[in-house]
C-alpha cells in the first residue's frame, strides 16, 4: 500500500470510529480532498484489492477483512532503550486474534489482586470465550460454589481446584460445585493520559 493510500485509509477508519458506517463516494471525496468521485473509485478499488474495503450486497462501501488491522511495527524494549527497527510493519487485527466466536465472547473487568503475578491487575479486562473446553493450566472464569472468580484451573491427587496467580492467596477447592464458565484468551488495560 502506498503512503497516500495509508493516509486515506486512516481517515476512513477515523470516520468509521465516529459514525459506525463508511461515507458515500461524494463524502469520501470531501473527506480525503479529492475533486472527483472517479478518483475516489480508483482509491477504493486499490483498498478493495488489498482487503481493506468491500461492497455490501446493496453496493454500499463497508469495512473489508483487513479494515480493523492495527500496525504491528516492532517490539519495544521494557528495559534499557534500544534502537528502533526500521523494517516493514505488518497488520495485526486484535479482534480477529482474541474473538474467535463473537457470540460466545464476553469481556469481564477484573477485581481483586489474586492474579497479579500473571499480570492481571484490578481494573484490567479479560476476554473470555464462554463454553470453551478448559485444559489444566488455563486461566479460566469459573463458578465455584455459586460465586464467580478468575483463576488457573489445576488438579492434584485431591481433584480439580482453582489456583491463584498470587502467592498471598490460597487455592480454592469447591465445597459443593465447580463449573468452568469460560477460558481467558486475552486481556487488556486502558491507560488514561493526564
Amino acid at each position: 500500500m502506498t503512503v497516500r493510500d495509508a493516509q486515506y485509509l486512516a481517515k476512513l477508519r477515523d470516520y468509521y470510529a465516529v459514525y459506525h458506517v463508511l461515507p458515500s463516494f461524494a463524502a469520501v471525496a470531501k473527506l480525503v480532498g479529492f475533486r472527483s468521485t472517479s478518483a475516489v473509485a480508483a482509491m477504493v478499488g486499490r483498498l478493495k484489492r488489498e482487503g481493506f474495503l468491500e461492497s455490501s450486497p446493496e453496493r454500499r462501501l463497508q469495512p473489508g477483512k483487513r479494515f480493523f488491522e492495527s500496525v504491528l511495527a516492532d517490539s519495544v524494549q521494557a528495559g534499557m532503550p534500544q534502537p528502533a527497527n526500521e523494517g516493514p510493519s505488518v497488520g495485526y487485527d486484535i479482534m480477529k486474534r482474541l474473538v474467535k466466536v463473537p457470540s460466545r465472547t464476553v469481556l469481564l473487568k477484573v477485581r481483586g489482586e489474586s492474579m497479579i503475578d500473571v499480570g492481571l491487575m484490578p481494573g484490567d479486562y479479560v476476554v473470555v470465550q464462554k463454553g470453551a473446553e478448559a485444559k489444566l493450566g488455563d486461566i479460566v472464569v469459573a463458578m465455584v460454589d455459586r460465586e464467580y472468580t478468575v483463576k488457573y484451573l489445576a488438579q492434584d491427587h485431591d481433584g480439580i481446584y482453582l489456583r491463584a496467580g498470587n502467592k498471598e492467596y490460597r487455592d480454592i477447592r469447591p465445597k459443593e460445585s465447580l463449573e468452568t464458565f469460560g477460558v481467558v484468551v486475552g486481556s487488556f488495560r486502558e491507560y488514561r493520559g493526564p
